[in-house]
C-alpha cells in the first residue's frame, strides 16, 4: 500500500486540470479548512456518492489502567465519524475483487471427504 500525500494530490489535480499548482493548493487547503470548520461547529457534511462526515460526542466514562488497575475518569470528547458513500463503496469493492490473491491463500472450502 502506498501513502498519497496532499502534495501529490495537488500535483495530480494541477496536471489533470491544467491549473497552476499554487491555485490548486489554495483551493484544496480551503476545502479542507472548511470541512474542519463545519465539523468543529457540529455540522454534518454530505458529499453525494462519496460519503458523510459527522461530528459525534463520546460520553464521559470510567476506564481502567491495565498496568495498575487504577480507575481513571475519561472526559467526554468529540470525534469524527465517516460513512462511505455509494461510489466509494463500489470502487473499494472493485479493488478487492481485482486484487491478486496472496500466496498460500485459497477461497476453496475444505473437502468433506471420508478422511484418510
Amino acid at each position: 500500500m502506498h501513502t498519497v500525500t496532499k502534495k501529490e494530490l495537488i500535483d495530480r489535480i494541477a496536471d489533470e486540470t491544467g491549473s497552476k499548482r499554487v491555485m490548486v493548493k489554495k483551493v484544496v487547503q480551503s476545502f479542507l479548512d472548511n470541512i474542519i470548520e463545519e465539523l468543529g461547529h457540529g455540522n454534518r457534511l454530505e458529499f453525494r456518492d462519496f460519503g458523510v462526515f459527522e461530528s459525534k460526542e463520546r460520553a464521559a466514562r470510567v476506564a481502567q489502567n491495565p498496568k495498575t488497575l487504577e480507575r481513571v475518569h475519561v472526559p467526554p470528547k468529540r470525534t469524527v465519524k465517516f460513512k462511505v458513500g455509494r461510489l466509494m463503496k463500489q470502487k473499494l469493492q472493485e479493488g478487492l475483487e481485482s486484487a491478486p490473491e496472496p500466496a498460500g491463500v485459497s477461497h476453496m472450502t475444505p473437502s468433506t471427504g471420508s478422511g484418510d
